[in-house]
């Protein structure tokens, strides 16, 4: 080869001439180093954040709410209603919608929770049509050697409804910590974007900090309002589907079916769970104990994958695996109210991320 016959007539000493053979790029030990520390850091903030979480959760969501509510504030200013007292307002209205809903369901919850012993054991004589199809499997488990799990079912136990009261809601000092935050958040927000304005020096910085709030402030203004108007439809909707089915207390449903809609993927299905076992205990039969569920299924998936994609999308683009990501891990990390404000962090995340790490290369074909 003539680069072979080339390094072997070049003395001694002799620098080679310069290849045009593209090395693999090479791991700095800078850039380790730098991923680690990253990495730890994550996880730092990451085990903070649940360890203290009757004090972040509580804040965080003050915040973010208290976003999505300014500008109602900034409206009932345009009034001359001063902010402080627009504050209050806006907290007391929707502190009383929350309350209205609330005792929709909790009245038929707090019946049914007195009659759980007698619904457990009407569920199960029900679930006598489902003898057979368990018998052909335990014959199918016998004939594979594999040990018989079915042949202990049971209903279980409802020792599990104080736990999850106690998962569900928040103690008294979350939630006061909650609305005074709220309230001093909404109050004092345009303060607040004053100083963290000013705070950079330079003029550009300025205007993007600016350009950020403005469109934080926006999209989660814009989230809030647009979710509560298709909640609010499908709860109407559940509830007439649960009417015109014959389903107990269709107030009730509907109301826990718009409240449960403000988790994605897990609020639908918890409501699909409640409406199976609900109509499989008032019907008696237990095709007509699934017609209200099988309904709302259908009801559901046309408002996820058409309604909700055709309104929400023109104005965020969120991706589904994201936001399921998301979810999952705010939901681990705080409960239901992290559920919550999963789409609402991921919202503050890709605007931050498209303002402070813009894509400057071309688009690749």
């Amino acid at each position: 080869m003539p680069g072979d016959r080339q390094k072997a007539n070049a003395p001694e000493g002799a620098p080679l001439p310069d290849s045009k053979v593209e090395l693999p790029p090479v791991i700095r030990r800078a850039d380790i180093v730098a991923f680690s520390l990253v990495s730890l850091l994550v996880i730092c903030v990451v085990a903070v954040l649940y360890a203290a979480k009757a004090f972040f959760l509580p804040v965080t969501m003050a915040f973010f709410v208290g976003t999505m509510l300014s500008p109602a504030a900034s409206f009932l200013e345009r009034y001359r209603i001063p902010r402080a007292l627009g504050a209050v307002l806006i907290v007391a209205a929707v502190g009383t919608g929350a309350a209205f809903m609330v005792g929709l369901i909790a009245s038929p919850a707090m019946e049914w929770s007195n009659k759980l012993p007698e619904l457990g054991a009407e569920l199960k004589e029900k679930l006598h049509v489902f003898d057979r199809p368990l018998a052909l499997w335990q014959q199918l488990q016998g004939m594979l050697g594999s040990t018989d799990t079915l042949a202990t079912f049971h209903i279980p136990k409802f020792d599990w409804v104080q736990p999850t009261l106690e998962f569900l809601s928040p103690t008294f000092a979350e939630f006061l910590l909650f609305v005074a935050t709220l309230i001093l958040f909404i109050a004092s927000w345009k303060d607040l974007r004053r100083a963290l304005v000013m705070n950079f020096g330079d003029r550009p910085a300025r205007l993007r900090t600016l350009r950020i709030l403005n469109e934080i402030e926006e999209h989660l203004g814009s989230y809030l309002l647009t979710v509560t108007m298709i909640n609010v439809g499908v709860g109407i909707a559940t509830g007439i589907i649960c009417a015109v089915t014959g389903m107990p207390n269709p107030a009730g449903l509907g109301a826990l079916a718009a409240t449960l809609n403000y988790i994605p993927i897990i609020g639908p299905v918890a409501m699909f769970v409640v409406l199976v076992v609900v109509g499989l205990v008032a019907f008696p039969t237990i095709s007509a104990g699934l017609l209200a569920p099988l309904l709302f299924a259908v009801m559901t998936f046309l408002e996820g994958h058409f309604l909700t994609p055709t309104i929400v999308g023109r104005k965020l683009e969120l991706n589904a695996l994201a936001v399921f990501i998301a979810l999952a891990f705010w939901t681990w990390l705080w409960g239901p109210m992290g559920a919550f404000l999963a789409s609402p962090i991921l919202i503050v995340a890709l605007i931050l991320k498209e303002h402070l790490m813009p894509v400057n290369s071309p688009q690749l074909p």
